[in-house]
């Protein structure tokens, strides 16, 4: 079964809310002497993605039904566009959301995604 991101949530995030790596695909292994050995490990993995979003309320009540109920959790992966690219990709949640409240009725949410291969 498929997921996608609730319409009713910021479809990007704010304020350059949003960072990503590129996958590592190589292992490492050091030498006693000289430098060390690199290969590839694998011919594709998961980006990670940090991002940021300023919620209401209401919007936060939307995303934490969303992580613990439809996505149980955060075990599902779900649809949602790449800020990057602007193209549909599929992430998981790596761990829960942050919650933090700005004043009333605001919120800084952070949480960290896996962008699936």
């Amino acid at each position: 079964m498929s997921f996608t991101w609730p319409a009713t949530l910021p479809q990007l995030p704010q304020n350059s809310g949003a960072s990503e790596k590129a996958p590592d695909l190589a292992i490492r292994t050091n030498m006693d002497a000289g430098p060390a050995k690199v290969r590839r490990r694998f011919t594709a993995g998961v980006r990670p993605h940090t991002m940021k979003l300023i919620l209401t309320t209401a919007q936060v009540v939307i995303l934490d039904d969303f992580f613990v109920s439809t996505l149980s959790g955060g075990a599902a992966a779900f649809d949602w566009v790449s800020p990057r690219t602007g193209g549909s990709v599929e992430f998981r949640f790596k761990g829960p959301p942050e919650y933090r409240p700005l004043g009333v009725g605001k919120y800084d949410v952070g949480f960290e995604l896996e962008e699936l291969p």
